[in-house]
């Protein structure tokens, strides 16, 4: 036991030494010093400071017994053979240390730890590279070709070399010799001949900046070779030299993996490493997700069929049995909602919202016994057109064409038109029971959901129609996510379904909604449409990660059924619901987080505006406070839940 005890007192005693004599304090060993003050030990390769036991700077007074044991600690880390994961990770702090220019302390680094940054011939490849010695360059690619695992690298790369050569020569106004270079160099490699095309057509560039334009090029100098070297360190084996900014590449690779597997993670992404931090693991809060109830609107008197936000997130528009369309003003800092303008007269109550490209117009239409359809102007709240084309009509389902001057509508009794803004037929498709309508971007192609269980892609240009859908049970609805690839489906007796178009696969079916046969829309939404949400029979508001079949969120407070959700295209964090309880529920974060989350009296903070309070009271349950325009009673609980109005 003494002698464990004594062993770790010399070894304590000695290895400060080591440090001293590593920092440059001081030290009697031969040796040059870096310019830093640190010292580099005299050629015998195995580490820095002193390696002969002697003692260093302030113990110089340990005895022989002492030292002895220090030799034996210091041989001992040397013996110790580095993993190849030890390995490489000091190679990637050194590259990411060279980069930030501390050249020094890489030295010390890898003399410290035996490991090589790289290859000494990928070494003077860079340095020549850098320096614009092309004749050089070339004659490194020669000692790293028994490097390579692929043969055909080296004619690639020099190719790489050739081409910036011939551009700088160009830019230097050295014409012959970039000719020269052009059919003695790079023609003779038989690589590639239509870049050389197109290389042979910047000798015609009048000056280096019609060169740099057509070449799309920065121009003789550091900012073009680091480009270049970068493309060339792709063909070459780590080993020999690591990949740019690899450590770089790894650690945004970690933040955008831990980004993908956060469940409530709504924001917009950011690749920058300087926007987190390393040092802690990413973790969105379910108080950051719109699961909270911020408003209720109550303005409708009767079923709420239909909610749907502008394209530019400002305002919404709700539909009702009531016979009315309400455009409500989207606050853009607190995200309250204000009435606009109500729209009147739709006899037979609204069951579909459209808003056009711009914005401008809202069609709205009626359930399945209505043969008109309404084309509002939101800016002025006039009607623009009122169509219908026949009695007998059932026009139940729109949708715009991408370029705002047109759209189709459609319904079960076999109506398929194609109209102008004033609602005249442009063309029509007979015989087709339409359920739901989308246009894709192309303008070209309508998707529509069927009687027969399918959705069908129309060209009304060519009158062609082809199937991509084949569900078992009937589609009450669809959505198509922005970039036109996906479809969201409500299924009857079978809940929500996604679904890839361009391949024609079911994806995913998503568990927990319970739909029937009532039309229920759902909704993509969040950032990056990461999320997916639909109302319910059961009276809930459902959410699910587009990765998960299971909901990550299960919201409550509706008391029938929850017919349709949207979600604000420009506002993440806020989304809307519809109800046959007659209201509209507005969703949105926690209306006050905690002390790591948000700023504020003990740690907790109340995002609404000053006009909202008149005489706040807090008991241990609930927080309460009254409008003072309306004096309207508002009680959340403790949870952050709306729970009275």
């Amino acid at each position: 036991m003494q002698s464990n005890g004594a062993g770790q007192g010399q070894e304590s005693s000695e290895l400060p030494c080591l440090n001293s004599a590593q920092n440059g304090e001081s030290s009697s060993s031969a040796g040059g010093n870096h310019s830093n003050g640190l010292l580099s030990n005299a050629d015998n390769g195995n580490g820095v400071g002193t390696s002969n036991g002697s003692s260093v700077g302030p113990c110089s007074g340990t005895s022989a017994a002492s030292t002895a044991s220090g030799s034996e600690v210091g041989s001992l880390k040397k013996k110790k053979r580095l993993s190849q994961t030890e390995e490489d990770v000091i190679r990637l702090i050194g590259q990411h240390l060279h980069g930030l220019g501390l050249n020094q302390t890489v030295d010390l680094l890898m003399q410290e730890s035996g490991c090589r940054l790289e290859h000494p011939s990928a070494s003077k490849f860079r340095n020549h590279v850098m320096e614009g010695e092309w004749d050089k360059a070339e004659n490194d690619l020669n000692e790293l070709r028994a490097l390579m695992h692929s043969p055909n690298a080296i004619v690639r790369m020099k190719f790489l070399l050739l081409q910036q050569k011939y551009l700088e020569y160009l830019e230097d106004g050295k014409v012959l010799e970039a000719l020269q270079v052009l059919r003695g160099e790079l023609t003779p490699l038989k690589y590639n001949t239509d870049r050389i095309h197109v290389l042979s057509g910047y000798l015609m560039c009048s000056h280096a900046d019609d060169l740099r334009a057509k070449a799309e090029w920065e121009g003789k100098g550091t900012a073009s070779r680091s480009r270049l070297l970068d493309k060339l360190q792709t063909y070459l084996p780590p080993s020999v030299m690591l990949p740019p900014r690899r450590l770089h590449t790894l650690l945004r690779q970690a933040v955008e993996l831990q980004r993908d597997r956060c469940l409530y993670h709504n924001t917009k992404l950011d690749n920058n490493l300087d926007s987190v931090s390393l040092l802690l693991d990413h973790v969105c809060s379910r108080k950051q997700f719109p699961c909270y109830t911020q408003q209720i609107l109550t303005e409708h008197c009767n079923e709420v069929w239909f909610c749907k936000f502008s394209n530019d997130g400002t305002k919404l528009a709700t539909g009702s049995k009531d016979t009315t369309v309400i455009i409500w003003q989207v606050d853009p800092e607190s995200h309250q909602l204000k009435l606009l303008r109500t729209l009147e007269g739709h006899a037979y109550g609204v069951s579909y919202l459209a808003w056009s490209p711009d914005d401008t117009y809202l069609i709205a239409c009626g359930p399945d016994d209505c043969s008109e359809l309404w084309l509002w102007n939101v800016q002025t709240g006039e009607l623009r057109t009122k169509m219908s084309q026949s009695h007998e009509d059932s026009l139940t389902s729109v949708a715009w064409n991408p370029d705002g001057k047109r759209f189709v509508t459609g319904g079960q009794r076999g109506q398929f038109y194609q109209c102008d803004l004033d609602g005249n037929l442009l063309d029509s498709w007979e015989g087709v029971r339409v359920q739901c309508l989308w246009c894709l971007s192309d303008g070209k192609t309508v998707l529509a959901s069927d009687t027969h269980q399918r959705i069908r892609g129309y060209n009304f240009e060519d009158l062609t129609d082809r199937n991509i859908v084949q569900e078992d049970h009937p589609i009450m609805s669809f959505t198509v996510s922005k970039n036109g690839r996906l479809a969201l489906l409500n299924v009857a007796t079978q809940g929500v379904h996604l679904w890839d178009l361009q391949d024609r696969v079911l994806v995913r079916k998503y568990q927990g909604v319970t739909q029937g046969f009532y039309t229920i829309h759902s909704c993509f939404g969040g950032n990056n449409e990461d999320f997916i949400a639909s109302g319910s029979e059961d009276h809930k508001v459902y959410i699910w990660h587009r990765r998960g079949e299971l909901p990550i969120a299960e919201l409550t407070g509706h008391t029938r059924t929850v017919n349709c959700v949207s979600w604000n295209p420009a506002i993440p964090g806020l989304m809307a619901s519809a109800s046959d309880d007659g209201t509209v529920r507005i969703w949105g974060p926690a209306p006050f987080l905690d002390s790591q989350e948000a700023d504020g009296l003990n740690g907790k903070r109340f995002p609404f505006k000053r006009e909202l309070f008149s005489q706040p009271i807090m008991t241990s349950c609930m927080f309460a406070c009254f409008s003072s325009p309306q004096k309207t009673a508002v009680t959340w609980t403790v949870d952050g839940d709306l729970q009275s109005r």
